[in-house]
């Protein structure tokens, strides 16, 4: 009994030293996007944005992934488009954007698609997320939908 104990113990202290190094600064993050991030939602925007996704994703009032959030968004559904920017290659969801113009959706970045999918509520890493208005969580919905909307779009 005593060497499983002993086990449990090496085991917990190795998982803190691990999310400890793994947690990566804004600035880490930002050295990392694809030339075409733009516009790249700020640091608090981004906290906003993650709180608005696992609020979201709570409700099951979300979208995830490339080819499910190009399905609704070409069926006219309404919401904020998050996109990752650090997804390689930069084909899988380069046209999302365009798309996004097109049926003046308002959209951004954020620097991390791992910490995109851990606000959804998934272990994988997740490259875009639509959030679809509903009212539990409408003041931070649309404080988020206000700042994404503001901010400038690519030419």
């Amino acid at each position: 009994m005593t060497k499983i104990k002993k086990e449990k113990v090496v085991e917990e202290e190795a998982g803190t030293t691990e999310t400890g190094t793994t947690e990566k600064s804004y600035q880490e993050l930002i050295a990392n996007i694809n030339p075409i991030a733009n516009p790249l939602a700020s640091k608090k925007l981004s906290k906003k944005l993650y709180k608005c996704v696992k609020k979201a994703s709570k409700l099951k009032q979300i979208r995830r992934g490339v080819k499910e959030v190009q399905k609704f968004i070409n069926k006219g559904e309404t919401g904020i488009v998050v996109l990752a920017g650090d997804t390689l290659p930069i084909e899988v969801y380069c046209h999302l954007p365009v798309m996004c113009e097109d049926r003046n959706l308002p959209y951004a970045y954020i620097p991390s698609k791992v910490d995109l999918g851990s606000s959804a509520g998934s272990k994988r890493p997740t490259c875009v997320i639509m959030i679809k208005p509903h009212d539990d969580y409408k003041e931070s919905y649309d404080e988020c939908f206000q700042e994404v909307s503001a901010l400038p779009k690519p030419l």
